[in-house]
């Protein structure tokens, strides 16, 4: 699991990351999931996840206010 850029965040549309949030969600909903159920050992993925919801979410609280 990787880390988002914001840079390249930025130059996505609102609607672009509105739908990277959810598909970023389902992930986080089955990295949980598979933590439960001892599927995954990598804890930090889900906490990288989360991470990246709120660098998406925002990028796209900016972008609707006009900053970006």
């Amino acid at each position: 699991m990787k880390d988002t850029k914001t840079s390249d965040l930025r130059d996505k549309s609102v609607p672009e990351l509105e739908a990277l949030v959810l598909e970023e969600r389902a992930n986080l909903y089955k990295a949980r999931r598979d933590l439960v159920f001892r599927r995954i050992t990598d804890t930090a993925s889900v906490k990288v996840r989360r991470h990246n919801i709120a660098r998406i979410e925002t990028v796209i609280a900016e972008k609707k206010r006009g900053n970006a």
